[in-house]
């Protein structure tokens, strides 16, 4: 591969956001460079090429830096635009596909909701931090405050197989960018279930959903293993308890 055309991915292996550019690029049959970053002591690449936010990932696509989960996945959409089309082509569809695409992001705040224990390391410093999430409560806190928090996520949860329907994919029968933004959290299902959130029982829908995303190649690769971010949940645990 050229210079010009170079690609490499600045992520950590848990990241939920880097597996939904791993999934794209994997959509596309495009090969890359990974590089691994330690979020505890972060690469002079990574800060020279995110210089704002300081967060992976990172795709740099001939020397030029493309930041942010879900516009890297538009861009690789557009600029591979030779396969496997991400956004619908109907203008109404791909923006619904966008607002579903960022509530996952924003509105619901399931990021934080699933990886507090991932954002702890990677905005930990010499200095205690103290994160308010629904997913810290889901996993940290006892009794009634724990029952409101699982609720609330779960509530989350329905409300995007509401959107699902009785569809195999966000977007009818076409994996697309809402199916990116949201499998990846499939590995996060075990951790939840220890935590007493019975995903199966909760929310069948998603959960099929979740496994017909899995048959797919560029899926089944692209995500971390369930139990090993079961086993980064209870080390983030102790570190915190301690």
């Amino acid at each position: 591969m050229a210079d010009e055309n170079k690609l490499i991915l600045l992520n950590a292996w848990a990241s939920p956001f880097g597996a939904r550019v791993r999934i794209a690029l994997a959509e596309k049959g495009i090969d890359y460079e990974f590089r691994e970053e330690n979020l505890r002591d972060k690469s002079p690449l990574l800060l020279k090429m995110n210089p704002v936010n300081k967060q992976i990932p990172v795709l740099i696509h001939g020397g030029k830096p493309v930041c942010e989960s879900l516009v890297i996945v538009e861009y690789i959409d557009k600029v591979w635009n030779h396969k496997s089309p991400l956004l619908p082509s109907d203008p109404y569809q791909r923006a619904r596909a966008r607002f579903w695409a960022d509530y996952v992001d924003k509105k619901a705040k399931i990021t934080r909701q699933i990886i507090y224990a991932y954002r702890k390391i990677i905005y930990e410093t010499n200095h205690k931090i103290v994160i308010y999430s629904i997913g810290r409560q889901v996993w940290s806190s006892i009794g009634e405050t724990q029952e409101v928090a699982k609720k609330e996520l779960i509530g989350c949860f329905k409300l995007l197989e509401g959107e699902l329907g009785d569809n195999p994919y966000f977007v009818g029968h076409t994996f697309g960018i809402l199916d990116v933004a949201l499998i990846p959290f499939y590995s996060w299902f075990y951790t939840l279930e220890q935590f007493g959130i019975n995903m199966v029982e909760e929310c069948p829908k998603l959960v099929a959903w979740a496994r017909k995303c899995l048959q797919k190649e560029s899926v089944s690769k692209s995500l971390p293993d369930q139990y090993k971010i079961y086993d980064l949940f209870m080390e983030m645990k102790k570190k915190i308890a301690a």
